[in-house]
């Protein structure tokens, strides 16, 4: 799994077909990609590290509190193509990203395990093509990859 984090004061995403919008203030906008072979397991270790990264700014300015800690939302969006893979050629591969059946309940496990966690989680939607507004705070962009 990889996820790119970004610290927002708002984010929103909105489909046309069908017709959903989700909006969230402060907190975390989490577009996350499922690569082939991906576990429960691996959801379970996203769910834990996004719920406790502590990229929020304390009294002292310093990045020292998470998600909880300052009761923000998370905007969790699937997004297959940060498995891309453009190494060669100019055309991005998406070999490494599962197959969409299977990709969608560990998403769906993500954000129940964030939600389980006390996190107020907003959803875009699987396998649709979304708008995202972000308005990012700091900016603060994270990349996390477990290894």
């Amino acid at each position: 799994m990889i996820a790119v984090v970004q610290r927002v004061l708002s984010a929103g995403v909105f489909v046309v077909d069908p017709p959903h919008s989700e909006t969230i203030t402060c907190g975390l906008c989490v577009l996350l990609g499922v690569e082939a072979g991906d576990s429960e397991k691996d959801s379970q270790w996203m769910a834990k590290k996004l719920s406790n990264l502590r990229i929020f700014s304390d009294e002292e300015g310093k990045m020292n509190l998470s998600v909880l800690d300052v009761q923000g939302e998370i905007l969790l969006v699937s997004q297959f193509t940060l498995t891309g893979d453009c190494k060669q050629g100019n055309r991005p591969s998406f070999i490494k990203a599962e197959k969409p059946e299977l990709a969608k309940p560990l998403v769906e496990n993500v954000g129940h395990l964030l939600s389980k966690s006390g996190v107020n989680v907003k959803y875009g939607v699987f396998g649709a093509s979304m708008r995202i507004e972000i308005e990012n705070d700091g900016p603060v962009t994270i990349i996390l990859k477990q290894d």
